[in-house]
């Protein structure tokens, strides 16, 4: 704890960061705590200072794999149009149009039957197939495929 100050200041400078020169003496400490004891230090402050630029090196290289990660997957899953990048999200009058359709969706299927009701529920919002939505609910997997007709059907009653 003598050199804590120190090192904060060292490190301080080498990371451009307070803050992440604090956190990085607090990370010597604790791997100091959490180190052999039988290890013999012939110079302590020196081990401080080695342990942590090493710390640091891990951190930063760490940094620039997960930019590199980041800059990848932005690559690939967003286009860029001359530069800036290009956000694949829909607009928000398209979100609110769905949104819109999905409430009537649940609306009209609020109107039937409570077992018809959660096999929509398992099939089509929580994607289960209709196998498994009919072993989530103890039925035959035709008994699903019934229910889902019968919500289908009524649906398309009340379409526009």
């Amino acid at each position: 704890m003598q050199r804590r100050e120190d090192l904060v200041r060292f490190f301080t400078v080498r990371l451009r960061s307070a803050a992440a020169a604090e956190d990085l003496v607090q990370e010597i400490y604790l791997r100091l705590l959490t180190s052999e004891a039988d290890v013999e230090v012939k110079s302590p402050a020196s081990y401080l200072y080695r342990l942590g630029s090493n710390l640091m090196l891990d951190r930063l290289r760490g940094e620039r794999r997960s930019a590199a990660r980041e800059r990848a997957w932005r690559e690939v899953n967003q286009g860029g149009v001359g530069g800036p990048e290009v956000d694949d999200a829909p607009d928000a009058l398209d979100t609110l149009d769905a949104r819109q359709r999905l409430a009537l969706i649940v609306q009209a299927v609020g109107e039937l039957g409570p077992q018809t009701q959660r096999v929509f529920r398992l099939h089509k919002l929580e994607g289960l197939s209709h196998t498994e939505t009919a072993e989530a609910l103890g039925v035959s997997r035709s008994a699903v495929e019934k229910h889902m007709i019968a919500v289908l059907k009524h649906l398309a009653k009340r379409a526009p």
